[in-house]
């Protein structure tokens, strides 16, 4: 099912594949335009992710281990210049497990590298987000307080925020609403096992309390792009028609 046949003409857009097969996804953005969908924004995923249980994405997640940095380095550098020439404004991408300790040596390593990260791809007059969940609200929001770069914020997901049990989604967009660059629209259920991953399920039949998500969205000066994403499932088109259809029917 295409996204003109799901009735949403915009799409954030995975940009490794750009990269890996330019050959077979070269001509990405030309279809795109002929066909009347818009880009909105990039994601580029990293090195060596193992998504298997929360323990291995930990240690293999985003920019954090050093086995896999200077591909991922090498990448971006790649990534950043496809981002340019799609005339991207925003990239997300999930960073990896940040400390809560700013004492702690894997911090500073981590702010060195993000700042190398923002720089590049400000350079391009690109934005960054971080994708949340992958550590708790507030040590994000210190993070990029002492981070500092106006291009690096939040692609805010509240479904992650229950599947990697990292607090209540609604009080973690009060606490990172200035640094909102764009929101995910996924739907989750906590794990019943403590230390094990939550359920994603189709938007409106989880935890997410969306009424509220909206209203304090509202209470913002947000002005970004509210993205579906559908990553389980055996039906994933009909899932994110049926997440349209919910948020519609909410919204209005």
């Amino acid at each position: 099912m295409s996204l003109l046949e799901l009735g949403i003409p915009q799409v954030q857009l995975a940009l490794d594949p750009l990269r890996d097969e330019p050959a077979v996804w070269g001509s990405t953005a030309r279809v795109f335009a002929e066909k009347g969908i818009r880009i909105v924004s990039g994601m580029f995923a990293t090195v060596g992710e193992d998504y298997s249980t929360l323990e291995t994405i930990k240690a293999t997640g985003g920019i954090v281990p050093d086995t896999t940095w200077e591909q991922n380095w090498k990448n971006l550098q790649q990534i950043v210049k496809i981002a340019a020439q799609l005339d991207l404004k925003l990239v997300t991408f999930h960073a990896g497990f940040l400390p809560h300790d700013p004492r702690d040596p894997a911090y500073a390593k981590l702010h060195e590298r993000i700042t190398r990260i923002a720089d590049l791809f400000g350079g391009h007059g690109i934005d960054l987000g971080f994708e949340t969940g992958q550590e708790s609200a507030d040590t994000l929001a210190m993070f990029l307080t002492q981070l500092g770069k106006p291009n690096v914020g939040v692609n805010f997901d509240p479904a992650n925020m229950i599947l990697y049990a990292k607090g209540d989604p609604i009080a973690a967009l009060r606490t990172l609403r200035p640094w909102l660059k764009q929101c995910h629209i996924k739907d989750a259920v906590q794990a019943g096992v403590p230390g094990t991953w939550g359920q994603e399920v189709v938007t409106g039949s989880g935890q997410v309390a969306w009424q509220a998500f909206f209203e304090t969205l509202a209470g913002t000066s947000y002005t970004g792009n509210l993205s579906i994403e559908r990553e389980a499932g055996e039906q994933r088109a009909a899932d994110i028609r049926a997440a349209r259809d919910y948020l519609i029917t909410l919204v209005s």
